[in-house]
């Protein structure tokens, strides 16, 4: 695919190239991704920089910085390797022959002690600077001892404080090494900050007054901030469908279960009216979403769970909306339990009536759980966020799009990012795609019936 940036996306390159430690506060759907690995090719081609560590989240670092390398048709020739998996794997990947080593955030510990402390990369990349924002965590005193042997720095997030300035001085270490806001986070919170203790235990710190534009002043030589709603004039919804890979052992368990399926179904149904075979269809399209999921019903309607893969994702893009409201769309009430329980700790809603919507509008739950048909329609849900997430799409293009319209419409005050998480060989594709051809519920049914019907014919 050809990149043409736009110009915010240029801007944004520029700072990486002309700025050896910087920080990006890029909001989700400017591109930070392909930004980023463009101005490194640019790097690499000048001969500036060789190796390159990237340190993500685990889902992200599992697909999106090499899926983004094998898209664009300038990236061709990024060499993009993962350091995940079980250790000798990790090992076997740092001595491959690469460009960009890209690391799930949880085997940095691991690497800065392989290392000794010392990385032997040219860029360090950290994907979701936000992670590192807990100056007392394993993860942040790993970075401070290694990003100091790093020639270049770059710190990529979309809102670097959303709990308030207190977060940013763990982030700017990673960094510039303390350079701006000091070596020490108690010398920046005694400078900056007013501390309320309780029993000598510091429970809130709120800035002092005139010292929120010092700090943005200290750091802004490095750090480029951009929101969403300043650059992005069209589309004004932006639709990314996040794929999901299954382990080899799953996808094997998901093909078994389909064929399974697809086999009763035939010898059960054979012979039926088109549209009673599409109510037909309907279940057994159920049967395989909810796999795709991670849990099942049984015959007596007790759930067993197989897999957290949509789980994970789900809560990674919850953390990079920095405390901006999600609003989830789910298929099955086992998806709301499971989605809750993992969620532990943020202020999770299912959505239920009235007042549930007015907490959401009035900024009061961090993410909201709905099922497309009980919120589709008449609902006013703009102030409440600006980030959707369908756990699962379902065929119907109608609710589909609808329920996109609770907060695409008028008075949203930012561009609408909207995320299928799609397992990928699943039935979660083939709806995905039914919704892009705009088809009807029964055709859509009975087309992917056919399918894999063909499929599976003996």
């Amino acid at each position: 695919m050809l990149f043409r940036p736009y110009d915010y996306q240029r801007t944004a390159m520029q700072w990486i190239l002309d700025k050896p430690r910087c920080g990006l506060f890029l909001d989700m759907g400017l591109g930070k991704t392909v930004s980023t690995l463009t101005a490194l090719q640019q790097l690499i081609d000048d001969c500036e920089v060789s190796r390159i560590l990237v340190v993500a989240p685990k889902k992200v670092a599992e697909t999106t910085w090499t899926t983004e390398a094998e898209k664009w048709d300038h990236l061709q020739g990024l060499r993009a390797v993962k350091v995940l998996g079980s250790e000798k794997k990790r090992c076997e990947a740092l001595a491959a022959k690469a460009d960009v080593y890209v690391t799930g955030r949880d085997n940095f510990v691991w690497l800065v002690g392989k290392y000794g402390g010392r990385l032997p990369f040219d860029v360090l990349v950290i994907d979701e600077l936000t992670s590192f924002k807990n100056p007392k965590s394993e993860r942040f005193k790993a970075m401070r001892i290694a990003a100091a042997s790093v020639k270049r720095v770059i710190g990529l997030t979309g809102t670097p404080a959303p709990n308030g300035l207190i977060d940013l001085w763990a982030q700017m270490y990673c960094i510039d090494q303390g350079e701006r806001l000091g070596k020490s986070v108690t010398r920046y919170r005694e400078t900056y900050f007013e501390q309320h203790r309780w029993n000598n235990i510091v429970v809130r710190c709120e800035v002092k007054k005139g010292c929120e534009r010092i700090i943005r002043d200290k750091i802004a030589d490095i750090c480029l901030s951009m929101q969403a709603k300043d650059y992005l004039q069209l589309p004004d919804m932006i639709v990314h469908k996040v794929r999901i890979d299954l382990s080899a052992r799953m996808a094997e368990a998901y093909r078994r279960f389909e064929r399974d399926k697809v086999l009763e179904f035939k010898d059960a149904h054979q012979g039926e009216a088109a549209n009673v075979l599409a109510n037909s269809a309907a279940a057994l399209m159920n049967k395989l979403s909810q796999f795709a999921n991670g849990a099942i019903y049984d015959d007596e309607g007790n759930v067993h769970e197989i897999h957290n893969e949509k789980l994970d994702r789900l809560a990674e893009i919850v953390e990079a909306a920095n405390g901006a409201g999600v609003l989830v769309f789910y298929q099955y009430r086992h998806d709301t339990a499971r989605i809750v329980k993992r969620l532990k700790g943020l202020k999770v809603r299912v959505y239920e009536g009235a007042g549930d919507l007015k907490d959401w509008n009035d900024g009061n739950i961090d993410v909201l759980l709905a099922h497309p048909a009980s919120t589709a329609f008449g609902l006013n849900m703009q102030q409440g966020g600006h980030y959707i997430v369908w756990y699962g799409t379902g065929w119907n293009l109608e609710l589909y799009q609808q329920a996109n319209a609770r907060l695409h419409r008028q008075g949203q005050k930012h561009p609408v990012t909207v995320y299928q998480l799609l397992c990928g060989g699943t039935v979660d594709e083939r709806a995905s795609n039914a919704l892009d051809g705009k088809k009807g519920v029964q055709q859509s049914l009975l087309d992917s019936l056919n399918y894999l019907l063909r499929k599976y014919e003996q």
